[in-house]
């Protein structure tokens, strides 16, 4: 610490330091998932090539033609939303449309999804405010969230992502709703604790089981001055929801509380 630097400086400093160490891992586990699904993609791409060089008759060729354009328009889709992130890297809060990046979201996480059978139903009001947000930051944020609905779901199910405006709070809701096993209070209550986990490892997506995911969300969510709550039942499943607050040119909300515990009924 310099000599001139007084406590809440340093404080300061080094939180900065921490989120910008978590936006490189964050960056890194991105970097990650679009580079797998793009080799699939290319995989897709060249073995349909082959198939329509190897077939001449012409319902081959035109359906390898098919299964090469969708696989092309797929490439266009996640280097859309890789480019929609990367518009706001620089860490300052903007206006964020959530509902567009729910979809940039789902298609870096689609492939993934339908491997592991989980079907995602996205519900957003019309017109919803935008958000007060670094939006790549809130990205990591849905990943990680999205991840952990699917994994809660080993035999496949459904996951409900729902978005409202809540005018008297000022802000807009994202849930996450799966229908997985759920947790009992003793575990639901510890959450948010950095290193603690459930989950032995990494599965076989090569995603979870350091204990640092919800405990990095929180700590995002808090910088938003927004909240984060969780509702869960053991064999009923859990819901996270996140409450941002409403962009507007005025100064930001009070920090408000961050983490709240409920039982889903």
């Amino acid at each position: 610490m310099s000599t001139t630097e007084s406590p809440q400086d340093e404080l300061q400093r080094l939180r900065a330091q921490v989120a910008q160490l978590r936006n490189r891992a964050a960056l890194g586990e991105l970097l990650g998932t679009t580079t797998h699904e793009f080799n699939n993609i290319l995989m897709t791409i060249m073995n349909y090539a082959k198939m329509g060089i190897r077939h001449p008759d012409q319902a081959t060729r035109d359906k390898a033609l098919d299964k090469i354009l969708a696989a092309s328009e797929r490439a266009a889709k996640i280097t859309h939303s890789v480019l929609g992130m990367a518009k706001n890297r620089s860490g300052n809060f903007a206006p964020v449309d959530l509902v567009q990046l729910i979809e940039e979201t789902m298609v870096l996480l689609g492939r993934e999804m339908q491997q592991f059978r989980v079907q995602v139903e996205v519900q957003a009001e019309a017109n919803l405010p935008k958000v007060r947000a670094i939006g790549n930051e809130i990205q990591q944020v849905l990943l990680n969230l999205l991840t952990n609905a699917r994994q809660a779901m080993d035999k496949g199910g459904q996951i409900i992502v729902k978005l409202s405006h809540l005018p008297q709070e000022n802000c807009v809701a994202v849930s996450i709703r799966d229908y997985g096993s759920g947790m009992p209070p003793e575990v639901l209550h510890r959450i948010f604790e950095p290193y603690f986990t459930t989950k032995s490892g990494p599965d076989s997506s090569g995603k979870g089981g350091t204990g640092l995911g919800l405990s990095a969300c929180k700590e995002v969510i808090e910088q938003h001055q927004g909240r984060i709550r969780v509702d869960s039942t053991v064999g009923k499943g859990t819901m996270f929801t996140l409450f941002l607050p409403v962009h507007s040119p005025s100064p930001a909300p009070s920090p408000v509380e961050v983490a709240a515990v409920h039982t889903v009924g």
